[in-house]
């Protein structure tokens, strides 16, 4: 990772961005998942086992998660990761067009990583990491081995990028509307805006509808006969109530700002304020252009006195820029020889060891006497293997001598039975 630079650490996580993009485009949730009946983390027990590298201890296999967004590039349960990996790689080699058996709970877990290797391979995708790095069921050759197989199966699927469609947007014809239906469009406007204002403060209290009660007060009082007006509650009861109510008797003035007189009115002061305010900060910017202007120039006349007096120093920092051009090549040349004598006499270096090595080797064998001392333990073995052979070979010859005497006394039996009269054989 760090020779590829320092974002190649996070590459993985890019990789299982689009290995999920790309498998909710498969359908992996309706087609893989449930297919092998895989539940959701929630209904997961939590003993469920987190061993690394096989899959044939574990009684929990349909309780897996569906994919989240960094499932196969952070290690959270080894064992259910790598069964998840071999599931989903079955199914996208299928999805391909691919025969794969599914990997069942005694499968040999090298023997799966191999078999999808191979097929990753079939599919002409370049290899270039140990098989034991898909052993854990996370990292980037997992997200890498997934993705690529994911391709596959949406090539063979016939899936294709489409050009986006984007909405055109429809400009309305703009209505020529006289003066007199725009005076009947801004009252209405006005009355839906008393309306709603009317429905959302409710709590404040209108100057007409104040106006109007008390001009009803003051008629009922007046219908009255005069009489002395005595007050009879408390005052500190009448604080209290009046603090109660306080917050309520709030005047609101609606100003109609909805007209477009008042927005003209405001138009126009605005822009004699951008009138006025310009005519100020033109001066001062034509103050700045030229004081600019001048620095600019006395700026360019010192440059060409500067030129000027210092072009002869500059002719011969040229030359000596040049000198020592020249130098680092000639400099360059001679690194180059050293470094080829170098390698001359490393490697001079390395056969004169080779021959002392061989010369001690030698010196050591000539001066030792273990080769001699072995030549005659084989000597005195030879002698006792011959004894023991001379031995036999006088076993074998009596034996030999042995037989040839009783087969002759048989045969001189033989004769002398066969010569017997037969008179005497007739007395028997």
């Amino acid at each position: 990772a760090a020779e590829r630079g320092p974002g190649a650490v996070y590459h993985m996580f890019v990789l299982m961005e689009d290995l999920l993009d790309k498998l909710k485009l498969l359908s992996y949730e309706e087609e893989a998942l449930r297919h092998h009946n895989m539940r959701p983390l929630s209904r997961c027990p939590s003993s469920a086992p987190t061993g690394v590298g096989s899959i044939r201890s574990s009684k929990y296999l349909p309780f897996f998660p569906f994919l989240n967004r960094h499932y196969f590039a952070l290690p959270t349960n080894p064992g259910e990761q790598f069964f998840m990996f071999c599931t989903l790689a079955a199914w996208l080699i299928t999805k391909a067009g691919h025969h794969f058996e599914q990997p069942q709970e005694y499968d040999d877990p090298n023997a799966i990583i191999s078999n999808v290797l191979s097929e990753l391979r079939s599919f002409g995708r370049p290899v270039d990491f140990p098989p034991s790095k898909l052993k854990a069921g996370y990292g980037e050759q997992v997200c890498y081995v997934l993705d690529c197989l994911a391709e596959e199966a949406l090539k063979n699927s016939g899936f294709s990028w489409k050009r986006p469609v984007y909405p055109t947007e429809e400009r309305e014809e703009e209505e020529e509307i006289t003066e007199d239906d725009a005076e009947l469009m801004l009252n209405k406007l006005e009355e839906d805006i008393v309306e709603e204002e009317s429905d959302n403060e409710e709590n404040f209290i209108d100057l007409n509808v104040l106006k109007a009660q008390t001009y009803r007060s003051d008629f009922n009082e007046s219908a009255k006969q005069e009489e002395i007006l005595q007050s009879t509650t408390d005052a500190a009861e009448w604080n209290l109530e009046v603090e109660r109510v306080l917050p309520q008797l709030k005047v609101t003035i609606r100003t109609d700002n909805k007209d477009w007189r008042i927005h003209l009115g405001q138009m126009h002061q605005h822009k004699d304020g951008i009138d006025s305010s310009l005519k100020e900060t033109r001066g001062y910017l034509d103050k700045l252009h030229n004081e600019i202007s001048r620095t600019m120039e006395k700026i360019n006349s010192r440059e060409k006195c500067i030129n000027n007096q210092l072009e002869n120093l500059i002719q011969e920092y040229r030359s000596a820029q040049a000198l020592l051009s020249e130098a680092k090549e000639k400099y360059q040349e001679g690194s180059g020889g050293v470094t080829q004598r170098i390698k001359m006499l490393s490697e001079i270096t390395e056969v004169l060891e080779r021959v002392k090595q061989e010369t001690e080797e030698k010196g050591s064998s000539m001066t030792d006497g273990a080769p001699l001392v072995k030549i005659k333990q084989a000597l005195t073995k030879l002698k006792q293997e011959t004894i023991q052979m001379d031995i036999q070979i006088g076993v074998m010859e009596h034996t030999l001598l042995q037989s040839k005497l009783t087969e002759k006394s048989n045969m001189t039996r033989d004769m002398h039975a066969a010569m017997i009269p037969e008179a005497t054989v007739g007395a028997y």
